[in-house]
């Protein structure tokens, strides 16, 4: 059975569609990677999920239980991290986190237990005397993690957890979301850092205008993207005649010369790389620019096969359709 299911889901502000039959389907223990631009649905999508808003029409289901009807068993299930936690005056970290487990119906030496424990597991424990509207921003948003993990939900629903984070932040949070996936977590994650997503998820979906263009793998969706099969190609001397020769191979779509940094030289000093883009059936073809070459007594330099990224399947998969 699916940890989280939606079918046909709709959110309706007046005449702003925020959502437009939305179907998703996240089994336990995925990372979901959900992307799309600024008022795409993701955050919408994110909070019909934690019980905050409720559906215009259609469903949301979270470990078999519907959104807008079982909402009092579904949020012990869940812990929603918003991408800016509300901090309380004159709190320090510990009295903050035991606030919360309090909330949860965690008391006596069980509750202890449990904030030392996600102390620990989020590396909070340096700032545990800390006041929590005096920790940075990396920190606070640990400390939102660490909140949500309390009472131990199978849900994690991460609404742009690295937003506004300095590198290293961003590279700890990353770390701790791998953490939890190791423990077995289904998690959402929404992203405007692609390759991070790329790295923690094994699903994403797009999404955009309120409609999911696409859910599936990661190497799906680079596949999907991939309607062209390009390769970079440098040769020692004569660059335009080697450009020319290339061009007459079969299913070569375009040839173009690029200047590209020289990796063998100072910064700043390039050299003519060969951009050659076949059509994708045609994508055999590649593997005889080398043969091609030497037989035509060019001296090869460099080749390379160009890759789709998640941040290029995103451009080619949207068109910046916002709402």
């Amino acid at each position: 059975m699916a940890m989280i299911e939606t079918i046909n889901l709709c959110k309706e502000y007046g005449d702003l569609i925020a959502l437009d039959n939305l179907n998703l389907v996240i089994e336990e223990g995925d990372c979901f990677g959900f992307i799309g631009p600024n008022g795409a649905g993701k955050t919408t999508t994110i909070k019909v999920l934690a019980t905050l808003l409720k559906p215009t029409r259609g469903q949301a289901m979270i470990d078999g239980l519907t959104v807008g009807y079982q909402n009092r068993q579904i949020r012990p299930r869940i812990g929603y991290v918003p991408d800016f936690m509300g901090a309380y005056e004159d709190m320090v970290v510990t009295e903050y986190l035991e606030f919360f487990a309090s909330a949860y119906g965690i008391h006596g030496s069980q509750r202890k237990r449990v904030v030392a424990d996600v102390l620990d597991l989020t590396d909070l424990n340096f700032k545990a005397s800390a006041e929590v509207n005096s920790l940075s921003r990396g920190m606070s948003q640990r400390l939102s993690v660490a909140r949500v993990l309390l009472h131990d939900p199978k849900v994690l629903l991460m609404d742009e957890p690295a937003s506004g984070l300095d590198p290293r932040a961003r590279i700890e949070m990353r770390e701790l979301l791998k953490e939890l996936k190791r423990m077995g977590k289904t998690i959402i994650i929404s992203s405007h850092i692609l390759h991070e997503l790329a790295e923690l998820c094994n699903v994403v979906g797009v999404i955009e205008k309120g409609q999911l263009l696409y859910n599936g793998t990661v190497k799906e969706i680079m596949q999907r993207a991939r309607v062209e099969h390009a390769v970079h190609v440098a040769v020692a001397e004569r660059t335009e005649e080697a450009a020319k020769l290339l061009h007459e191979m079969p299913s070569v779509k375009r040839v173009n010369i690029v200047e590209e940094d020289d990796p063998a030289r100072p910064s700043g000093v390039s050299r003519p790389v060969i951009h050659v883009t076949f059509e994708e059936t045609g994508v055999q073809h590649a593997t005889d620019i080398p043969n091609r070459l030497i037989n035509a007594g060019f001296r090869m330099t460099m080749f390379t096969d160009e890759r789709v990224n998640l941040e290029t399947a995103f451009m080619r998969l949207t068109q910046g359709l916002v709402q």
